[in-house]
């Protein structure tokens, strides 16, 4: 008789699966946060760029001087507009095209860093560019005379009269600096701030936790503070500018170094810096605190997010 021989089973490994994404908004929600908190640093930086002022304080005395406390906030509607969509779209860009470039083992090389904030910065300037520019003259606007301000009221009914007065077209102004800033802000930020944390971990110096998040914003912050200070004094003339041949960048570099040499580049950058740092530190300190809470509702069995 043959006997029929019980065929091996083979185990069934089953495959890892990978860790499911952060919600797409996080991003936006802690870059509103940090925009809100810091609203004043940007508006008296946009003054400083566009219009006469000199120093810091001297702007901030004038404007409470002018408008009150109350004023250090005007366009603040344009700025969590901006917000909720070019720093949403931008975060949510950049963890995709990180996840694109590099598909090998263990972490990304800065380089691949740097061009993934690249193009989460491109696409992101290109989207939030209607909000930028919403932003910078609602901020702008009660610096300058009565009879040239927009009066806007909001964003939302800003955006609704500048394209009424001004056709869609207004939407692009400014889009050629303000996406240069864009992919420069993405590159060194977002790139930077991965970098610091990574490498502050590989060499031991600090174990993940807030004070690292900390550490690690305040070098992207002051990195990209100085690689975008050109592209940002740009963006906001041209934005904020009256007048035909006003919205062309050439003519805009022309103007500026005629009249104030090449260092115009750089003016506002201590406000710059002064604002981008807290708001550096709020975004990631805040995003990271986000996505803690999301692992936590997720291990307790949530599935919503």
């Amino acid at each position: 008789m043959s006997s029929t021989q019980p065929s091996p089973v083979k185990a069934v490994v089953a495959p890892t699966s990978a860790k499911k994404p952060y919600p797409f908004w996080l991003g936006g929600v802690a870059a509103s946060v940090a925009g809100a908190c810091t609203h004043p640093l940007d508006l008296t930086k946009v003054r400083l760029q566009t219009t006469g002022d000199k120093g810091m304080i001297n702007s901030i005395r004038k404007t409470v001087a002018s408008n009150g406390v109350r004023g250090l906030f005007d366009g603040l509607t344009g700025t969590l507009l901006r917000q909720m969509t070019y720093s949403t779209m931008r975060f949510a860009v950049y963890d995709k095209a990180k996840a694109a470039v590099h598909t090998g083992a263990g972490p990304p090389p800065a380089w691949k860093m740097a061009l993934a904030g690249s193009i989460a910065g491109g696409i992101a300037g290109v989207i939030g560019n209607p909000a930028e520019l919403m932003m910078v003259r609602m901020q702008a606007d009660k610096a300058k005379p009565p009879e040239k301000r927009y009066n806007y009221r909001n964003s939302i009914q800003g955006l609704y009269r500048m394209t009424k007065e001004e056709g869609f077209s207004s939407w692009g102004r400014g889009i050629v600096p303000n996406g240069a800033r864009a992919v420069l802000m993405n590159m060194s930020q977002l790139a930077s701030y991965d970098w610091f944390k990574q490498e502050l971990i590989h060499m031991k110096v600090l174990e993940d936790g807030p004070v690292l998040h900390f550490v690690a914003s305040l070098g992207a912050g002051t990195v990209a503070t100085t690689v975008c200070s050109p592209a940002d004094v740009l963006k906001s003339r041209i934005m904020n500018a009256h007048g035909p041949g006003s919205t062309s960048t050439l003519a805009v570099i022309r103007t500026s170094l005629a009249n104030e040499g090449p260092m115009f580049m750089f003016k506002g950058w201590l406000p710059a810096w002064t604002r981008l740092q807290p708001t550096t530190i709020l975004i990631f300190l805040t995003l990271e605190q986000l996505k803690k809470g999301v692992d936590r509702y997720r291990a307790a069995g949530g599935t919503m997010l």
